[in-house]
């Protein structure tokens, strides 16, 4: 590669590393020509670049950008790297662990990984680089967590009026008629007896 050639590759990795926050440092060394372009088929199917790259050029490119900002990954560039760059932080790590899984291989190997200024060192932060949240995750779960109060206070008015309409409906009374006294007749006194014929008084003149 000559001089004016690998300034070309500084200068498109430089771009790369300016456009992407997040990044991936991996070992491709074992795997095969046919592996390699699956792997690349993957990655461009999930909007993830992958750029295989020498070593001393990836440094010169991330020294020639902020060499004390990229300067924990500094120690990841040996044997065959290649690099995956993301806007979501976690699909190269979701990539890799399939990838791996579906060959029944040990490769690629993480050997770091820059996630919005943090760096990832080993190959021991994969599976917790692949329960990452990104951002719109972060903030669905705030959104649900602020409605989450609102919709306890609908459920339980809303279980109230179910249980209300539910509920029977109270039997009434059976209505009484009122019923008036009866009022007993009055007892007629006996009218007094007429005096009878034996009874009726002398008159003075019934002597002859």
């Amino acid at each position: 590669m000559t001089k004016q050639e690998k300034n070309e590759v500084i200068e498109l990795l430089k771009g790369k590393f300016s456009q992407y926050n997040n990044f991936y440092i991996t070992d491709t060394e074992s795997l095969t020509v046919a592996q390699v372009g699956k792997l690349r088929g993957v990655c461009f199917s999930k909007q993830v670049e992958m750029k295989v790259a020498k070593n001393t050029l990836i440094r010169k490119a991330l020294e020639g950008i902020d060499a004390e900002k990229y300067a924990g990954v500094y120690d990841s560039l040996h044997k065959v790297t290649a690099l995956m760059f993301s806007e979501n932080p976690k699909d190269p790590a979701v990539i890799i662990s399939s990838f791996r899984k579906e060959n029944n291989n040990e490769r690629p190997v993480l050997k770091a990984a820059f996630i919005n200024g943090d760096v990832f060192v080993g190959d021991n932060q994969l599976k917790a680089l692949t329960q990452i949240k990104t951002k719109n995750e972060l903030i669905g779960e705030i959104i649900g967590l602020l409605q989450s109060p609102i919709q306890r206070v609908l459920g339980a008015l809303e279980n109230k009026d179910n249980a209300k309409k539910a509920e029977p409906a109270p039997a009434e009374a059976p209505v009484v008629e009122a019923v008036a006294p009866i009022e007993e007749a009055p007892v007629a006194e006996a009218a007094p007896e007429a005096p009878t014929a034996d009874a009726a008084p002398e008159s003075p003149n019934a002597e002859a």
